[in-house]
């Protein structure tokens, strides 16, 4: 009963899961003692315990992926980052002549709190994987926070650093919306851009925006941020041959759909406003479940469970 509780409780708002309780399986609990088992449990799973290894070591060749970015969440003390990490090898990937694919396991790590443990967790986990010593077999991307790359520059210098592809692209078109009046031609110019990108040509790159005429105040100032933003980040758009290595992925897609399926579905819910401590541990709980570890929880009531009971008996 305690499990169905816990699961019920890190899966929906307290609100509604005790009410989906009572449906499944005839037994009514309150909110408060749901809210009060999930805490209980969700307090034990940290992230000493997030950064070991769930996942198999990879194979030899196979590379491990790991993501970083930061999800807001309100909190009684005003918006608060969340950060997450997701890791996953590149067996997992599966292409299905979409863009996307989809990836069939991974790890994730969430902490509310500052860069400095997240970051000690993230090294331990990855050093699990092999670190360093996967050289190139270990790919990080990122969006090009400085906090991210700095933690992946200096912990990790033989990895392969990439910045995010559609963020790179979403940076142009910014500077696009305002430096051409028409759409269309815009749009055409866009494209050529792109496939330049693609094929890591960033010198000529940085050469067609500084060459790009600008009208007014603020598409000079987008034309400098985007010409800056490439300058320091050239090193990390080498997208031809990131493409070429595991399973080519290029972009941050996978920490984006993680913030989605394992923040937002259950902290960021209309109306919710969190204490600290309870959507970390509810957090702790989404890991959990998120990285198909869920046996975890149930291997811990069961040993709470059998602790009470021996002490029932000694008493």
């Amino acid at each position: 009963m305690q499990e169905k509780m816990v699961f019920a409780g890190q899966y929906d708002n307290y609100g509604s899961c005790n009410k989906l309780i009572e449906v499944f399986l005839n037994r009514q609990v309150s909110t408060s003692q749901v809210l009060r088992v999930t805490n209980a449990y969700g307090a034990e799973f940290g992230l000493e315990d997030q950064s070991k290894r769930t996942l198999g070591p990879p194979v030899k060749q196979e590379g491990v992926y790991a993501m970083v970015d930061g999800s807001m969440i309100l909190t009684r003390g005003g918006w608060k980052e969340t950060k997450l990490g997701r890791v996953f090898k590149s067996g997992d990937c599966i292409k299905d002549g979409s863009d996307k694919g989809s990836i069939l396991q991974s790890q994730y790590i969430a902490h509310l709190g500052g860069n400095k443990p997240f970051c000690r967790a993230m090294s331990e986990l990855l050093d699990a994987y092999g670190g360093n010593s996967l050289g190139e077999h270990l790919v990080l991307i990122n969006d090009g926070a400085t906090w991210i790359h700095q933690w992946c520059k200096d912990i990790y210098p033989k990895a392969v650093h990439v910045l995010d592809y559609y963020h790179a692209v979403e940076h142009l078109y910014g500077f696009i919306t305002l430096a051409f009046k028409d759409i269309e031609t815009g749009r055409t110019w866009g494209k050529s851009i792109e496939k330049l990108l693609m094929e890591s040509k960033v010198e000529q790159v940085i050469q067609e925006i500084q060459n790009h005429g600008t009208e007014n105040k603020k598409a000079q100032e987008a034309k400098e941020g985007l010409i800056n933003y490439y300058e320091q980040n050239k090193e990390r758009m080498d997208y031809a041959r990131y493409a070429k290595i595991g399973s080519g992925i290029i972009g941050s897609g996978a920490i984006e759909s993680a913030h989605r399926t394992v923040i937002q579905k259950r902290l960021k819910q209309s109306g919710q406003r969190w204490g600290i401590k309870g959507a970390q541990n509810v957090l702790n709980l989404r890991v959990v479940y998120m990285s198909n570890q869920w046996n975890k929880v149930i291997d811990l009531i069961k040993t709470e469970q059998a602790k009470a009971a021996f002490n029932n008996i000694a008493a």
